[in-house]
């Protein structure tokens, strides 16, 4: 799942729970304490060196890239 849906999902629950926030201060305090709140249970990235290559599309199988088959010009 997306961490960002993850974390407004959180929020979202709470929000209906409670039937609102009241004001916008609320709000965004309840906002705030609940993402500070699921930050402990976020993961951290233990491989930095290999974030530019997930954004440019590598795929990884198992944890070992995968290497794509060279495309010849025919």
């Amino acid at each position: 799942m997306n961490p960002i849906e993850s974390t407004f999902s959180t929020v979202k629950l709470r929000t209906r729970v409670t039937r609102g926030a009241g004001s916008p201060a609320a709000a965004l305090a309840m906002v705030f304490k609940l993402t500070e709140s699921a930050q402990t249970r976020w993961r951290a990235i233990t491989a930095p060196h290999l974030v530019a290559l997930v954004r440019n599309g590598a795929t990884f199988h198992n944890g070992y890239l995968v290497e794509r088959p060279e495309v010849s010009a025919a």
